[in-house]
């Protein structure tokens, strides 16, 4: 039996994307990466090749019966486009997240998937960091908690409102404390110091209070900061974690080569899918508060 191969284009060549080109063309052993063959990669910009790798046309991309999966690494502002190109032509894609910059756009896109994988990367899930800490919170009851992120500012034109930029932390909350409710949204924005504050409130289905800080300013440090209160004492560091041996892309790529070999089940798939549009819709909801005209009480 010849194994099942199946051929890929990367679109899009910043960090993730030759990040993505690396990894394709260097797949784990044995792994189900190996069943990836990349093609080629679509960028606006004339590269001739990137190791080893050549630049196609986005119509050959389209048009290449050879060509089965599109990797989207483009900016945030374009994925919603670019995913229903590929899947109107046919093609499975794995794309960055966020997967569209509005909830209406996401739901219908997985509509127009319903015979292909739609797969929205969310290497957030997968660190070392990460995985200790849903460990560190597993069975315990939440009193109250906070999700404080720091950032570099980014181009919104590009990048979309932060509820969207920033949804890899709403994903984290989602994945750790169950579904939430917006309680209230409010963004401070200092145009001249390129300075963004944005604060959301959350209730758990218990009912208890969820805070979600997003900032981001000139020379900010990347970094999260945690304050999760339990009945049982609070948690304000990072569990102590491994480094992976596997890179996340490489992790992430696994992910999409088991779901094009069919061997992810029906219920982590409907999960998986029910997570990420529950956080689109949430993130819509979020950017509705947040630009709500201020409240004029008489």
């Amino acid at each position: 039996q010849i194994s099942k191969m199946f051929g890929t284009v990367v679109v899009g060549v910043g960090i993730a994307g030759l990040a993505r080109i690396r990894d394709l063309m260097n797949p784990m052993p044995s792994s189900p990466s190996e069943h990836l063959k990349l093609f080629g990669f679509v960028s606006r910009r004339n590269f001739v090749n990137i190791n080893e790798a050549k630049q196609i046309s986005l119509e050959d991309a389209l048009r290449n019966k050879d060509i089965h999966a599109a990797f989207i690494s483009t900016e945030n502002r374009s994925h919603e486009e670019t995913i229903r190109m590929f899947l109107e032509a046919g093609k499975h894609v794995l794309v960055e997240y966020p997967m569209a910059l509005s909830a209406k756009a996401a739901h219908e896109l997985w509509e127009m998937a319903e015979q292909k994988v739609l797969h929205v990367e969310h290497i957030e899930l997968l660190t070392e960091e990460y995985k200790q800490l849903k460990k560190e919170v597993a069975g315990k009851d939440l009193v109250k908690g906070t999700l404080h992120f720091t950032g570099h500012v980014l181009d919104e034109n590009k990048s979309g409102f932060p509820a969207f930029s920033g949804i890899a932390r709403l994903t984290w909350l989602i994945d750790l404390f169950g579904d939430l409710t917006v309680t209230s949204a409010t963004r401070e924005k200092q145009k001249d110091k390129n300075y963004s504050r944005m604060t959301v409130h959350f209730q758990t289905e218990n009912k208890k209070p969820l805070t979600w800080i997003e900032e981001r300013g000139p020379g900010m440090r990347r970094e999260k900061k945690i304050n999760f209160c339990f009945t049982s004492g609070c948690l304000e560091n990072f569990p102590e974690a491994p480094r992976s041996s596997v890179g996340l892309f490489m992790q992430d790529q696994n992910l999409f080569a088991k779901k094009l070999l069919g061997q992810v089940s029906k219920e982590e798939l409907a999960a998986e899918k029910w997570r990420i549009l529950r956080c689109l819709d949430l993130a819509e909801v979020i950017q509705q508060y947040c630009e709500e005209p201020e409240k004029i009480y008489s």
